[in-house]
């Protein structure tokens, strides 16, 4: 079968791979890693590829995984991608490959990434007779706030591709149903911190101190307000006050308080405008209470947007796998954020949702991506490894 025509043949073949695209996937959550090194998980990537012909090259810098499947004929380079990093969270959710490791969970599906991103390129590893140019597959480190894609980014991965894609599942999105959109996809996300200072004393006389306490509680609700007061309602921001620490006891006005958080925007000017104004609302508030203050931006992912085209084409693409009303044209971006908006600063492409919401649950109420009890529906991983193996097809000619 010659895998150049993309439809339900295609679709077909990728559900063969079910039992070792939910064999890896298993593996991999029952071993969680975190950040940059991730020894294991790239060691069960190389142990899946060995044999398929590709010429895998191991990350210097992080442990990431390329893998090139060359034809050896003209054509375009694709560029296919799967992220393989934890997060630091407790699993609560038993099951058979339940986390081993404690405070680590696979609760934002890299897993799922990883085996599907693999089990694509076993389908298209055996089909190389009938392809043109290269498929790079990209196993990435680091995504929860490391930047791995930078990494890779400057070790070339990205040299001589023609175009991206890549797939994120979601729970709160019908199991097997696509979406995605044109333009801004997800968030860009910068962090801040703010350090109010005062002058500490006992508590029964704060007549004598410079509180920071009632001066953080001011910053906090100014920065709340202040982002529908200088964003235009047509836009998309946020900024979201999310660990507070300040003193020790009940009895003492401690001599600072602290405070840090994210920054979200939808584009570039609205990242910018609230940037610049969580610095003058902290000094304000803090001012305004007889105190001083120090703000931190941490420039963080830039904006996800998906190059214009893409829309259109990733719905031709699904619906011919996968038949009319498996595409659902994605109607907002979301506020979360994601490092392949480094791969689309440099290259074409898009990234496409995957709703993998549990059989024995409502989307709507599926608990989320980053849950402790986040579970993803195996039964339409293939629906992902097809979707992979097509989007590298689509240049392919005939």
């Amino acid at each position: 079968m010659s895998l150049v025509d993309i439809g339900p043949d295609l679709a077909s073949a990728a559900t063969a791979f079910d039992p070792e695209t939910i064999e890896l996937r298993r593996a991999i959550h029952r071993d969680p890693e975190l950040g940059l090194d991730l020894p294991r998980t790239q060691n069960r990537i190389t142990e899946a590829l060995t044999g398929l012909g590709l010429d895998i090259t191991l990350g210097q810098s992080t442990t990431s995984v390329v893998a090139d499947l060359d034809t050896g004929k003209p054509g375009p380079t694709v560029l296919l991608r799967g992220d393989m990093d934890a997060l630091p969270l407790q699993e609560d959710y038993p099951s058979e490959f339940c986390s081993e490791n404690d405070g680590m969970m696979h609760a934002c599906g890299h897993d799922a990434h990883v085996s599907m991103l693999v089990s694509a390129a076993k389908l298209l590893a055996g089909n190389r007779d009938s392809l043109r140019g290269r498929i790079r597959f990209m196993f990435q480190p680091g995504e929860e706030g490391y930047g791995g894609a930078k990494f890779m980014i400057d070790e070339g991965v990205l040299d001589g591709v023609d175009r991206a894609f890549a797939i994120h599942v979601f729970t709160n999105m019908p199991a097997g149903m696509i979406t995605t959109r044109d333009g801004a996809l997800l968030a860009s996300a910068d962090r801040f911190e703010i350090t109010i200072h005062g002058e500490g004393g006992h508590a029964s006389a704060p007549h004598q101190c410079l509180d920071p306490i009632p001066a953080l509680a001011s910053t906090i609700t100014g920065l709340h307000t202040m982002v529908g007061r200088s964003v235009e309602a047509t836009r998309s921001g946020l900024v979201t006050v999310a660990h507070v620490e300040a003193g020790t006891t009940n009895n003492v006005i401690p001599h600072s308080a602290y405070m840090e958080g994210t920054i979200r925007a939808h584009d570039e000017q609205t990242r910018e405008t609230l940037k610049n104004n969580v610095g003058r609302v902290a000094a304000g508030s803090a001012a305004a209470h007889g105190c001083s203050c120090t703000t931190t931006i941490h420039p963080g992912y830039p904006v996800t947007r998906n190059h214009i085209g893409q829309t259109e084409l990733v719905a031709e693409v699904t619906e011919s796998l996968l038949g009319k009303g498996s595409f659902l044209a994605m109607p907002a971006p979301v506020m979360g954020a994601e490092d392949f908006s480094y791969v689309l600063e440099k290259v074409p492409g898009s990234m496409a949702f995957l709703g993998v919401c549990p059989e024995d649950e409502s989307f709507a109420s599926a608990a989320p991506n980053h849950s402790n009890l986040m579970r993803v529906n195996e039964s339409v991983l293939n629906r992902g490894v097809a979707l992979y193996a097509a989007m590298a097809l689509v240049d392919q000619g005939t």
